[in-house]
């Protein structure tokens, strides 16, 4: 019964959140302030996890396939699809999940501990929306961008691990890559990017947002948050693939 009524209080909580903004104006500003928080300082982490994805995926494929009769650039067709499918989006999800989501149920979790979320609500402002719709927008506008340049650069990734190591010839790695291409595998990771997005910010701050206590139970919301939207992101994960690739 707590995880219907928790279940009842989020999407209570979501109707508040996607209500009509008082000012636009300010929101405007604030969807710009977490694109740069959210977005843009998330570039690094995604960067270097993608390069060793894309390397170890290269490198373990390449020495376990030992058939002679399978060719070797399918060595490249196979860690492109995999950056594709699976690593960009849900791999990358689950480690903004961790951080971006600690952060967010932090942040919301000390403004309701000191009470600033009552202050707003007494300065008659709507404070789900003001401090949780920017938020989500954001992570919808620029994940999907992340999510491309783990694209790119796992590819890279896979193609300096096979050249440095000897493992396979740039020639066979790039034309691999450029195999049998499915425009579609890249449409289904950008809608799966957009949904872990929502969960990534909407979860934590959920449970930010109705912290009671000190700053211990600030730290166990933010836990919590980490766990329930990683949760949320695989059970998507499984959802999604079965509605747009079944």
């Amino acid at each position: 019964m707590k995880i219907l009524e928790q279940i009842g209080k989020y999407f209570i909580l979501m109707n508040r959140v996607f209500s009509k903004p008082e000012k636009n104006k300010i929101y405007y500003r604030q969807v710009l302030k977490e694109i740069e928080s959210l977005g843009i300082n998330s570039i690094g982490i995604v960067i270097i996890i993608s390069i060793f994805m894309g390397a170890v995926i290269t490198l373990q494929t390449r020495y376990n396939l030992e058939n002679p009769l399978i060719p070797l650039y399918l060595i490249g067709l196979t860690a492109r699809d995999s950056m594709l499918l699976e690593f960009s989006s849900t791999i990358v999800g689950l480690i903004l999940a961790g951080k971006v989501g600690s952060s967010i149920a932090s942040e919301i979790g000390h403004m309701r501990i000191t009470e600033q979320i009552d202050a707003l609500e007494i300065m008659g402002v709507n404070s789900a929306s003001f401090l949780i719709l920017p938020k989500i927008i954001a992570a919808v506008l620029f994940n999907p961008i992340l999510t491309l340049i783990s694209m790119f650069v796992g590819v890279f990734g896979g193609w300096a691990a096979a050249v440095v190591t000897g493992a396979l010839t740039s020639t066979d790695y790039i034309y691999g890559i450029q195999y049998w291409f499915i425009p579609f595998y890249i449409t289904y990771s950008l809608v799966k990017t957009v949904v872990f997005a929502i969960i990534i910010t909407s979860v934590p701050a959920f449970f930010g947002y109705y912290v009671k206590g000190g700053a211990l139970e600030v730290g166990r919301s933010s836990t919590k948050g980490v766990v329930t939207s990683s949760v949320l992101i695989l059970l998507f994960n499984v959802i999604l693939t079965q509605l747009l690739l079944a």
